[in-house]
């Protein structure tokens, strides 16, 4: 405050020769984007024309629209053309002489009132073009106006002292901004550093932009016809209806330089609430959640910024690869804006809906060839399921579980099937050669076994059970009801308690009729007692720690419709009989130990020399 206790206001000022320093190292993090910015501000000038053609308010010459781009090694220049509204002195002052007053957004005022959704100009901030000073020592410009008003020219140094040069020649309407590059970042005049710039950031500008050396017009008479170098009409932009698998797919492989083809892609043209355009694919890849290398590449209106926005995607969908066209962001977003916006939240639940949208048509359309993705996709799907209920809700009903002969149920065809011998039950396997004897005692009864046998099927599992609807267990855990078989009541105590003497405490020995009458014995684990081990062994490796082994609840069961058990039962049993049976139950629950094995192969041996 001022002695005499006034409010004193005032705008702060800042002086050129301490912005400019500040412009040239650090306006962008990636010096390259330079050129972007500057094709953008000739794209702009271009779809600012067309603008005003189509309102009535310029006319229309019938030119085509192009951008050029030319290095001139020799004179150190690098400059970038177009022939679209120009500029008059008026403009130049306002637009150039003043940092960050846009000229699109004074454009977009005047001839569209005020709407920004859909006019396709891309720079808003103003900022764009002093990049060009972040690789200059001197930019020059030079505008012819499409009103008709004489070539105006603009010259600038790196220290922000510039002049306006009323009497400069231009033919025909548009803009020449010729960088005069500094030592160090000659680097800009190669071809192949322009083509790898051009490629990365322009590859899709809404305006042909050709790129010419000056030392290849010696060889003016050998050259071909030129080529833009970008494609103005890329796929996104067109309806789904009109695309063909052919072209998805050579998009895909263009984009992404993958020789594998994508799995399948989604297509999402939205207007409301969200305005964004893209394509989504579901690459080849292998059946590993770490280290995937899925990307999402972020355009403005076909101008590329950014393919390290991981926001975009929730973290189980970082596998999927695709283009994002979204107006409604600005072109420089940052990572720090994108996890603090709320649209880009809604913007990754819209596309999380469109992928769950999609397996459920392929589902319902095309069910065969779904089934043959299956594989592919299962283990990524899941992992969605676990981290989205709302994802989750989405697709259960898409869900393929795949069974051990080789095909696949939902759980609703599940459970209609297996309807008339067992209610709200799924049986399953974790390994088809291990469990093998089980599998068969199943298919036996016509009852189909499903094949879990991802690390992260236990969890998902889980998942499926949550509703209640549905109870998940393992082959080998208690007896199934659809395995009892019918006969009169055997206990026999003495045989009882020579097999409970290999089993130790946690082992129940006891008798059951089994409809399957040759395997003498049957060992089951109890399913709840066995999934808390599996989660106590995966919370001690996810910490770092060892946890003792869980002794899991067993049950031998003794098949009391086995005549050898029956016979077993007659007189005092053998033990090596009563060991052998044991350690087959065993063998067919789970690999031996090398101590179980070397017992089971020397009492192998026995049996068979006394059976001589």
């Amino acid at each position: 405050m001022s002695e005499n206790n006034e409010k004193m206001r005032g705008g702060i000022s800042v002086d050129t020769e301490h912005l400019f320093p500040i412009i040239k190292k650090w306006l962008y993090s990636d010096k390259e984007i330079f050129l972007r910015e500057i094709v953008s501000t000739a794209s702009d000038a271009v779809t600012k024309l067309r603008r005003l053609i189509s309102l009535a308010q310029a006319p229309d010459t019938g030119d085509d629209y192009r951008i050029t781009v030319r290095a001139d090694e020799e004179e150190g220049t690098l400059t970038v053309s177009d022939n679209g509204i120009g500029m008059n002195e008026d403009e130049i002052r306002r637009y150039i002489c003043q940092i960050a007053l846009s000229g699109a957004l004074d454009f977009i005022e005047k001839y569209e009132g005020g709407e920004t959704g859909a006019n396709g100009i891309i720079g808003h901030f103003g900022l764009g073009f002093y990049s060009a000073f972040m690789v200059s020592d001197r930019v020059d410009v030079i505008s012819r106006s499409w009103d008709g008003s004489p070539a105006i020219g603009w010259s600038c140094n790196q220290d922000g002292e510039y002049e306006i040069m009323p009497e400069v020649t231009r033919e025909g309407r548009g803009t020449d901004v010729i960088m005069h590059l500094s030592e160090d970042e000659r680097e800009y005049l190669s071809e192949h550093k322009l083509r790898e710039v051009l490629d990365k950031y322009c590859a899709f500008v809404p305006v042909d932009i050709y790129l010419e050396i000056a030392k290849d017009e010696e060889k003016e008479g050998e050259k071909e016809e030129a080529k833009p170098v970008n494609d103005t009409h890329p796929l996104w932009l067109k309806n789904a209806g009109d695309c063909t698998d052919e072209e998805y797919k050579s998009f895909y492989s263009k984009v992404f330089t993958d020789y594998r083809e994508p799995l399948f892609h989604i297509h999402i043209n939205a207007d409301y609430p969200l305005n964004f355009k893209g394509i989504l694919y579901f690459p080849k890849l292998n059946a590993n959640i770490d280290g995937l290398d899925g990307q999402i590449k972020l355009y403005y209106n076909q101008v590329f910024v950014s393919d390290s926005i991981k926001e975009l995607l929730p973290d189980y969908l970082l596998m999927l690869r695709g283009v994002i066209d979204c107006p409604e962001l600005p072109l420089n977003v940052s990572r720090s804006y994108m996890q603090n916006s709320a649209y880009a939240k809604k913007l990754a639940a819209h596309i999380t809906k469109k992928v769950a949208d999609k397996i459920n048509s392929m589902f319902n359309t095309a069910r065969e060839d779904f089934e043959k993705l299956w594989p592919d996709i299962k283990l990524f799907v899941e992992f969605a399921c676990l981290r989205d209920q709302k994802f989750y809700d989405r697709v259960k009903n898409s869900l393929l579980l795949p069974i051990t002969d080789g095909s696949y149920m939902t759980v609703e065809e599940y459970l209609e099937a297996a309807k008339d011998k067992h209610e709200n039950q799924i049986y399953y396997t974790d390994d088809k050669t291990s469990k093998a004897h089980y599998i068969k005692l199943f298919e036996d009864e016509s009852i189909k076994v499903v094949l879990f046998d991802s690390f992260i099927d236990n969890q998902f599992i889980n998942a499926l059970e949550s509703d209640g609807k549905v109870k998940f267990a393992r082959v080998d855990a208690e007896l199934a009801d659809v395995l009892r078989g019918e006969g009169d009541s055997y206990e026999n105590k003495e045989l009882a308690d020579a097999f409970a003497k290999l089993g130790g405490e946690k082992m129940t020995v006891k008798f059951e009729n089994l409809r399957d009458t040759k395997t003498p014995a049957v060992l089951s684990i109890s399913e709840q007692s066995r999934r808390f081990g599996d989660m106590m062994k995966v919370y001690s490796s996810q910490n770092g720690g060892e946890m003792p082994a869980f002794a899991e609840e067993q049950t031998l069961i003794l098949n009391a419709s086995c005549p050898l058990i029956r016979k077993l039962g007659e007189k005092e049993p053998d033990e090596k009989t009563v060991r052998h049976i044991y350690t087959l139950a065993l063998l067919a629950q789970r690999p031996l130990s090398a101590t179980e094995l070397t017992s089971f192969l020397e009492d192998s041996y026995d049996l068979i020399e006394g059976a001589l």
